[in-house]
């Protein structure tokens, strides 16, 4: 494995998406699946923090007059159960500064590790992601987190568009539809890997130690 300047994503592990009461389990997801991979982005990021890698974490959420949630998004969501800016248990949903939009315990950023919080799926779109990396001359990304099929997708798609070298770590990423879960993964392989590699932690946490 030759050593590039990599970055570690960890997408969107916000209470809305992993405790009860927010976002996903208004929407009828099972958070209990979707917190599956939360130990292995755990182990993911005591040895990118140990190998001095750039970590960044992104949130999903909207500001408080939704003025940056598109009509058809929210409308979407609407149609799922779970009204974007609707009260919750956790807060207004999916709402930038509720207690549900913030990051799950397990997985609070350090100090100085950068938080991209955006409006969209993916995580370049309206965001500073761009640049953060370009500052650092980062050229490949371990992409982990939820879901699997949409933001960790969407996100991993915009950086392959970019030139970045995309590594989806499978077992830290996390769907409530496991079949969605698979099917994303081999769309990521097909075509001797169109969008990137797909490994597991283990394999990313040996590479880390042989790049040392």
């Amino acid at each position: 494995m030759n050593k590039l300047p990599s970055a570690l994503i960890v997408i969107d592990m916000q209470r809305d998406f992993l405790d009860a009461g927010g976002y996903a389990a208004t929407a009828g997801m099972d958070v209990s699946v979707l917190r599956r991979p939360i130990p292995f982005i755990r182990m993911l990021l005591d040895q990118a923090r140990l190998s001095g890698m750039l970590v960044v974490h992104t949130r999903e959420g909207h500001r408080a007059d939704l003025s940056d949630c598109l009509p058809a998004k929210l409308a979407r969501s609407r149609q799922a159960g779970a009204e974007i800016g609707s009260q919750g248990p956790l807060g207004r949903l999916l709402v930038r500064g509720e207690y549900g939009h913030d990051f799950i315990d397990e997985l609070q950023p350090l100090t100085g590790e950068p938080v991209v919080d955006k409006p969209g799926y993916g995580a370049f779109h309206q965001t500073d992601l761009a640049q953060i990396l370009a500052a650092r001359d980062i050229s490949r990304l371990y992409i982990c987190g939820v879901t699997t099929e949409v933001c960790v997708h969407s996100t991993l798609r915009e950086a392959a568009d970019r030139g970045f070298e995309c590594v989806l770590v499978a077992d830290a990423c996390g769907s409530a539809h496991p079949h969605l879960h698979e099917a994303a993964l081999q769309m990521v392989a097909v075509e001797g890997g169109i969008f990137g590699r797909v490994v597991d932690t283990q394999i990313v946490i040996s590479e880390l130690e042989a790049s040392k």
